[in-house]
């Protein structure tokens, strides 16, 4: 069975970042290891939200795995809360790093053009450098503009994305895909571009009017769940994209309205058989 690291906060309530990753992993059959940067009650759409901070634990933590021999077959990264966290990401990376470990990045920082409150240019700047690490990142475009020091646009043509891939490729990962992609009236998916050899792909899904928390956690959780189950590159962005979909549809669905995330348990079912 392979086994994934996975560094992120975990809210308590609201479905995303670890309370997303740990049980979508786990049910594709992948091993699943937290790494919790933070501990929050709930996520930060809620007001009043309590936040207890572990940037001390983490190294402490990942040590005693060194230790005890623990290795991984990937190590996936989502919101990372601080500078700091992300040069411990950087030697995590390196203490457990193999020929054979798949290093994932989501640079969680940006959407719509507007960086989150908490992050600056510099911290844009030092997740670029962490990018640079990976295998495999999937920012937004926003993300992909602030780290490359690109202008933001609501409308843009192929010849815009396949830049920002070229731009993104720059930052030294192998693989570079951008999500959210939206390149004809009614159509949103992710443009992938292969480094080594130049060769692009993308996948398009219907736009959905509709938005949720943690839509981007579940998106990374099953690709790089699906990446695990020996899928190539282009069947899992497929997977994690018809699946991420069909959630959103289920949710909007529900008449209990959970605006606080995306009802992913309901349609596991159907991503084990996506899996088939």
């Amino acid at each position: 069975m392979k086994k994934i690291l996975t560094i992120q906060d975990i809210s308590c309530f609201g479905k995303c970042s670890l309370t997303i990753a740990l049980p979508v992993i786990s049910a594709m059959g992948v091993e699943t290891v937290i790494l919790p940067t933070a501990v929050l009650s709930t996520h930060t759409m809620f007001k009043n939200f309590t936040v207890k901070d572990l940037t001390d634990q983490l190294l402490p933590i990942t040590q005693h795995w060194k230790n005890e021999g623990i290795t991984f077959d990937a190590i996936y990264t989502g919101y990372l809360g601080s500078a700091e966290e992300i040069e411990i990401a950087k030697e995590i990376f390196r203490m457990f790093k193999t020929d054979d470990t798949m290093i994932f990045i989501d640079p969680v920082m940006a959407d719509n053009g507007k960086m989150y409150p908490a992050f600056d240019e510099n911290y844009a700047k030092l997740n670029a450098g962490l990018c640079g690490e990976a295998d495999i990142i999937v920012p937004n475009i926003t993300e992909a503009c602030f780290m490359t020091g690109t202008e933001y646009k609501e409308e843009y043509d192929e010849a815009y994305v396949l830049d920002l891939l070229h731009k993104l490729a720059g930052l030294g990962a192998k693989t570079v895909v951008l999500t959210g992609v939206s390149l004809s009236k009614g159509k949103t998916g992710i443009y992938g571009l292969e480094t080594a050899t130049g060769r692009t792909f993308q996948y398009q899904n219907d736009r959905i009017d509709a938005s949720y928390h943690g839509t981007g956690d579940l998106f990374s959780s099953v690709t790089i769940g699906a990446l695990m189950r020996g899928y190539d590159l282009e069947k899992a962005f497929q997977i994690a994209a018809d699946y991420t979909a069909r959630t959103i549809e289920v949710t909007m669905e529900n008449p209990d309205k959970p605006w606080y995330g995306v009802d992913f348990e309901a349609t596991l079912p159907e991503l084990m058989q996506m899996l088939k």
